[in-house]
């Protein structure tokens, strides 16, 4: 009997692995797909049949995305908004967790639950306000008007508390008999205990202000001001149909997202874990 449960797990698990490889790879192909075509030549990529490989092999559309355009200030615009907002966000939406978390205060559920309703505001429906609100301040055409409004949002508010709420009052409550001030408390023994949350948060602010179009679309209308994913789509506006060249822009664009995931992948892995757990 044993061996015979034993024989349908294993065929079960065949079964899965099949699956789970099969939709892998139609996952995986797209990518496989931008990457291929964007040294091939622009003919080759619209070429029937195609070509699963380059038969030509050529770094002429990376050298003319670099050459041709100001891909180097796109994309340290893009880094710049990027790395600012989210680093700023992280900061924020851990202070105002850890206050809806730890400290009691009056009407804190009720300011919390207003606070996260604002989550169920899509974002293209404040478009049109928060523009008049950054042009009165004069952040349009600025990095600043890019940076700013993605940093007030409720959703690392939201996450963070989650994580703050599994450490045990206990732990604060001894670290204030020892003298121990609000923000060594915070700063010293909570926020280490949250890593993976924050790199989770990390992963995800990034690569949604890295992806931002529409906004930084709306807010960077100068030249100078251009992110990557903007300068990018007006390559694909291009009454040019190198679609190769159009294709190494989107590898360009697309690199970074890849070597922060390598790089904050632990504590992604670990945050989504840790939350599903409790």
């Amino acid at each position: 009997m044993f061996k015979n449960n034993k024989m349908k797990r294993e065929k079960y698990d065949v079964i899965a692995n099949i699956i789970v490889i099969f939709f892998a790879i139609c996952s995986l192909f797209p990518l496989y797909w931008l990457v291929t075509s964007s040294f091939k030549n622009s003919v080759d990529v619209v070429k029937m049949p195609p070509d699963w490989f380059p038969q030509t092999f050529t770094l002429s559309n990376y050298v003319d995305v670099f050459n041709n355009q100001p891909a180097f200030k796109w994309a340290f615009n893009s880094i710049t908004v990027a790395l600012v907002a989210t680093i700023a966000l992280l900061i924020v939406s851990s202070m105002a967790a850890y206050a809806f978390s730890k400290l009691q205060f009056k009407g804190k559920n009720i300011i919390f639950i207003i606070f996260i309703s604002s989550l169920m505001i899509p974002k293209e429906v404040m478009i049109v306000p928060l523009f008049r609100i950054i042009q009165d301040l004069g952040m349009v055409n600025t990095l600043s008007g890019m940076i700013w409004p993605n940093v007030a949002t409720a959703f690392g508010v939201f996450l963070l508390k989650g994580f703050f709420d599994t450490i045990p009052d206990s732990l604060r409550e001894a670290a204030k008999m020892d003298g121990a001030s609000e923000f060594r408390i915070f700063f010293t023994i909570m926020l280490p205990l949250v890593k993976p949350g924050l790199g989770a948060l990390f992963i995800l602010n990034f690569v949604n202000v890295w992806n931002d179009y529409l906004w930084q679309l709306v807010v960077g209308q100068a030249e100078g001001s251009k992110t990557l994913m903007v300068g990018i789509a007006t390559l694909m506006q291009d009454l040019n149909p190198n679609f190769a060249y159009k294709m190494a822009g989107a590898v360009v664009g697309a690199i970074p997202m890849l070597i922060i995931f390598v790089l904050f992948q632990k504590y992604f892995t670990r945050g989504i874990t840790i939350g599903s757990d409790k």
